[in-house]
């Protein structure tokens, strides 16, 4: 669940990396201008959906995710339950639209940084393992496909970062990262939940899909934190590698 990550380097990847060059019509920006950032972020989505090899770019039209146990209740008792998404694969980060970028100063410590953005489709497909018990007497132990279909997905990602030197650059350290995220519709299958009858894998998942809202309220905590780790993994590799000032455009360059 996880396509923020990318929105990331699509907004600062606007200087060399490695010695590389990105291509030429992708345009670079100063410090904290926001329009400019979010015109050459969405260009970079639009002209480059499965990344740029030559500097190491990934394709974020297909994103693989961590594999995370979104449910792990203690098992004890007459209600509890497991819940594991495994190979899980991301679809449709490509379409993303980024709507509004704030901070990045050339001092990036003095302002808070958000990226907010929308995907109308986000697709996750994978596997999944379920344990559990229900009402002391319908046990649950079933693996197979899953699939979620996140519809109008809209996010607001919130960075506090600081500033480290290492051979006379400035590096960005990510201190804090929250994901803010608002869907319309979160449609979720489950193939072979009851293995031995179809028909109540299909209730289930009906169940589901008909009360999808209070299913999100009461997971997206986990949701959050699947987000804010593959985010943060990413953000942190990049930031890493390449010198803040090497990101934008230099002061004496014309606007």
């Amino acid at each position: 669940m996880h396509f923020l990550a990318y929105v990331i380097i699509t907004i600062q990847l606007f200087g060399g990396l490695h010695g590389q060059k990105l291509p030429a019509k992708v345009k670079k920006c100063h410090y904290g201008d926001g329009k400019c950032l979010v015109e050459s972020a969405n260009a970079l989505l639009k002209d480059f959906p499965k990344g740029i090899p030559e500097i190491d770019l990934k394709p974020f039209n297909v994103l693989p995710v961590r594999d995370w146990v979104l449910v792990n209740d203690s098992q004890v008792g007459g209600a509890w339950y497991y819940f594991n998404l495994i190979n899980q694969i991301n679809y449709g980060f490509e379409n993303t639209t980024i709507t509004e970028i704030r901070g990045f100063d050339k001092d990036p410590t003095t302002t808070k940084i958000e990226i907010h953005g929308k995907i109308p489709r986000l697709v996750y497909k994978g596997d999944y393992v379920a344990k559990g018990r229900m009402l002391w007497f319908v046990d649950i132990h079933s693996q197979g496909t899953s699939e979620s279909d996140f519809l109008n997905f809209q996010f607001v990602l919130t960075l506090k970062v600081r500033v480290e030197y290492r051979n006379n650059k400035r590096y960005l350290k990510i201190y804090e990262l929250v994901p803010n995220i608002r869907l319309d519709r979160w449609i979720m299958w489950l193939d072979n939940f009851f293995p031995d009858n179809e028909d109540l894998t299909i209730a289930v998942n009906n169940l589901f899909n008909r009360n999808w809202v209070e299913f999100w309220n009461e997971l997206e905590p986990g949701i959050l934190r699947l987000f804010e780790t593959v985010f943060l993994s990413l953000f942190e590799d990049l930031f890493e590698k390449v010198p803040y000032d090497n990101l934008f455009l230099a002061d004496e360059d014309s606007k």
